[in-house]
């Protein structure tokens, strides 16, 4: 945490010597917002969530994070009508801000705005209706956060007409204690709907014993069926996330036995929290029943089946075969159609099959390791659609299984955005087209390859955690991390760069069967890894009911409907228009996409917003910018988040931004990563230069990456052709093991990209301010079809101080079409001419 200065520490004393005993606004008035889930943009600390503005307790409060536009939002339970909103602000408060109200917490409508506020306590009048009450900050008043003693909001229930189901919804679901008695008296036993076994707890206080339901569920009612050793003090509490919790009832002076209580608010988890013993025992409950209400807005249900485009198979499915042609005949030569497949195969032994995979086309297995589902033939890449040029072989994926190839060699010939995950393949790969034409990948990870791995006529490659019989030649950037069997470093005469471990990384997750259930593992985080992660597994399995299954036609507002209740995304293939951003708040989330699903953000929004939490995990799926212009199309962290998150990173993997190339597109920014420890394994960041709707104004896109946040890992980082810089690194202790680039092929001259007397923008930029900086095996490319007269200044711009440091750094010209003068800075030979021989510095400085 950091420290304010002394003058303001004081201040808040004073203010909270000041501060009258804690009550309600108005005698008799209770807020309508008192006990009830509580969300924020992001809290200072751990002393100071949300929940406690909305407790009835002047002596805590809520702060935020020390940026402008910061947020606290209140879920009332039900649609209000709102007459009142009162604030007691803490000496760090806001000096502009509105109150906003909403029917499904993703639509806001302004109720009042404050401008030149001045702190204490401001009550404020207000008219509308809205389940959904928040103050929205937009500027502070101090340089520190904004921080509430209460927020509370009054007004009139509205006419809702839901009803509290008699069905028990806790019965059956996981459960957990904060001790228990014995083995035979387990948190599970309070919730299985048998009045003859029980829970019990260690004899001291506190203790608790809680109930996931699932999702956000409102709630209404909890029975409770109190064993001889019964709470005579105690809690009911609700949460959305596990770990933030509101009290909706305090019982004091419990005579146990049976007894039933109303409860207004929501939360996926219950828990009931003893405070105070009746008996010298531990608490013991035998039964706990939640009832939630029925009717209103119905909550988005979890689960369910996987769509029109994922195509599940067996070994015994009749015509399979056929099945993989058909799909391929279509998406062979597809690039910019709509069509999106996911091919699922069930563990067992697949003979004779060739799988051909064309565009937005993927194969995974359904097995917990690969060698669960075994192909006896191929799945193959070619470029026979592109007269033997691979270098437009996009947008595809194989995952999770076991190959054995029919004639000893498996082909896969492809370039960006087209990972090989988690795949044994039970003899050699074959990564250049029959013939050996141009190719330009690529990605393996976590895959195990018992042959020789030939990439002939690739001419990048990066490969992580996964082990190689052996690996032939390469052309420019071959880079290797936690490889057994990867060549040893020769950069300064070869195209080779190693690196014995992975210093940071998390394999993506995927989805498979247990038994006849489908479930998403997510894998553990591995530091210094080597080798792959599998069959030892580590990481934990959610099922499948956890996760809202979105399909072809769902809409933005029912997707974050599915989020705010604290669900998981699992996106089926499809094509996927938003009317409103995506904002992922709760830590931990999936957001996991089959078959390129791909999220296209209309009048000029963002794409997706993650908040600054631990471990959400993004993976599988393309952003494609629309025709309005967007600021940025996936932000994570809003700006200045500063939490630390190194002990559960987010994760960004295959996750593919494109900039025209479909239509017209525009976004200022593809991607923003303005939290801490982010780890981006994977992604191809594209600002197209073929296809429909491109031109250096038609499709412009100033960035592709912009890191702000520290200590942030990047592995396998494609991004190419944005009018300015490609990545530009503001953060400090960033990390960059393999960078693949091409500069915008159609600036016009050079005066259009000249800036701060410097001929091009840097393909790889690293702020001047930037002390600490490391990275591996980085490639850029020029080929100005547009001015082939350019000469770009160089291809890196770093700071020069000891902290920042590049190894194995190369620029090339693809036949002569522009040149560098420079590798890094005004350091390193200029290309020359057509001879398209790359430019190298083993290190820089």
């Amino acid at each position: 945490m950091r420290l304010r200065s002394m003058g303001v520490v004081l201040a808040a004393m004073a203010a909270l010597l000041a501060l009258p005993a804690a009550h309600s606004a108005g005698a008799a008035e209770l807020p309508l917002s008192q006990g009830k889930t509580a969300t924020s943009s992001s809290d200072e600390n751990a002393g100071t969530l949300a929940a406690a503005a909305v407790d009835g307790n002047t002596a805590t409060r809520w702060s935020s994070a020390a940026t402008d536009t910061q947020w606290l939002q209140v879920d009332l339970g039900a649609t209000a009508t709102l007459s009142k909103v009162v604030l007691t602000w803490e000496a760090a408060y806001g000096k502009d801000y509105k109150i906003q109200a909403s029917a499904d917490g993703s639509t806001w409508t302004d109720l009042t705005s404050v401008t030149g506020g001045d702190g204490g306590t401001d009550t404020l009048d207000v008219s509308g209706q809205g389940r959904y009450v928040r103050m929205y900050g937009v500027h502070r008043a101090t340089p520190w956060g904004y921080s509430l003693w209460e927020f509370q909001v009054f007004g009139t229930n509205g006419t809702d007409t839901s009803s509290c189901d008699a069905a028990n919804a806790a019965k059956g679901r996981s459960a957990s204690a904060s001790s228990t008695e014995n083995a035979g008296t387990p948190a599970s036993a309070a919730f299985d709907g048998d009045t003859g076994t029980r829970w019990s707890s260690q004899a001291s206080d506190p203790q608790w014993v809680r109930v996931d339901l699932g999702s956000v569920k409102d709630l209404c009612k909890i029975d409770l069926t109190w064993e001889a050793a019964y709470a005579k003090e105690f809690q009911i509490q609700a949460s959305s996330d596990g770990q933030n919790w509101s009290t909706l009832k305090s019982v004091t002076g419990a005579n146990g036995g049976t007894a039933s209580y109303d409860v207004t608010g929501s939360g996926r988890y219950v828990r009931i929290n003893g405070t105070v013993r009746a008996t010298g025992y531990g608490y013991s409950l035998w039964e706990v029943a939640v009832h939630t209400t029925t009717g209103g807005v119905p909550p988005v249900q979890g689960g369910g089946d996987l769509g029109p485009n994922v195509i599940v198979v067996d070994p015994n499915t009749p015509g399979l075969q056929q099945k993989f042609d058909a799909v391929f005949a279509q998406q062979e030569s597809s690039q910019f159609g709509s069509g999106r497949y996911q091919f699922l195969l069930k563990p067992g032994t697949y003979n004779g099959i060739n799988a051909q995979l064309g565009f937005y086309t993927s194969i995974s297995g359904l097995g917990l390791n690969p060698d669960d589902t075994q192909i006896n033939g191929d799945i193959t890449v070619d470029a026979g659609w592109f007269n033997g040029n691979a270098t437009q072989n996009f947008w595809r994926s194989a995952e999770n299984l076991a190959i054995t190839p029919s004639n000893g060699t498996d082909r896969w010939a492809v370039a960006q955005a087209a990972p090989f995950r988690r795949i044994h393949v039970k003899g050699g790969l074959n990564l250049a087209p029959n013939g050996y034409g141009w190719a330009s990948g690529g990605y393996i990870a976590d895959s195990k390859i018992d042959g020789t791995v030939g990439p002939y006529s690739q001419q990048q490659w990066y490969t992580r955690d996964s082990s190689v019989g052996g690996w032939t030649n390469g052309v420019w950037n071959m880079t290797f991390t936690g490889v057994q069997g990867a060549p040893a470093t020769n950069f300064d005469s070869g195209p080779y760069t190693t690196l014995d471990t992975t210093p940071v990384s998390r394999e993506k997750p995927f989805l498979y069967l247990d038994g006849s259930t489908y479930k998403v593992f997510v894998p553990a985080k591995r530091t210094n890894a080597r080798g792959v992660s599998w069959p030892a597994n580590a990481g934990t399995s959610l099922p499948l009911d956890q996760f809202y299954v979105v399909k072809p036609g769902a809409t933005a507002a029912t997707i974050n409907q599915a989020l705010a209740q604290g669900l998981n995304l699992l996106f089926t293939p499809g094509v996927y228009h938003l009317d409103q951003t995506l904002d992922v708040t709760r830590a931990d989330t999936v957001v996991l996409g089959l078959g390129l699903a791909t999220l296209v953000p209309d009048n000029g929004i963002d794409a997706m917003h993650v908040a600054d939490v631990d471990g959400v995990r993004l993976a599988g799926f393309l952003i494609d910018a629309g025709p309005v212009n967007s600021d940025t199309l996936l932000q994570i962290g809003q700006p200045g988040a500063g939490a630390d998150h190194s002990a559960d990173p987010t994760t960004v993997q295959d996750v593919f931004v494109r900039i025209g190339g479909a239509g017209p597109g525009l976004a200022t920014n593809s991607v923003v990563v303005n939290s801490d420890d982010v780890v981006i394994d994977h992604t191809w960041l594209w600002r197209a230069d073929h296809g429909t709707g491109v031109g250096w104004d038609t499709n412009r896109a100033d960035y592709g990456l912009r890191v702000n946040g520290d200590d942030v890992l990047a592995t396998g980082l494609f991004v190419e052709h944005f009018n300015k810089y490609d990545v530009l690194w503001n953060g400090e202790r960033g990390r960059t093991i393999f960078f693949q680039n091409e500069k915008a092929y159609d600036a016009p001259n050079a005066a259009a990209i000249t800036h701060d007397g410097i001929v091009g923008y840097a393909a790889y930029k690293v702020a001047d301010t930037v002390t600490q900086h490391e990275a591996w095996g980085l490639g850029s490319y020029c080929n100005y079809t547009s001015d082939p007269t350019i000469v770009q200044t160089h291809g890196f711009q770093v700071p020069v101080t000891a902290g920042v440091k590049l190894h194995d750094v190369l620029v090339i010209s693809l036949g002569g079409k522009g040149q560098y003068a420079h590798v890094v800075n005004n350091t390193g030979a200029p290309t020359s001419g057509t001879d398209t021989v790359p430019s190298k510095l083993t290190s820089f400085p």
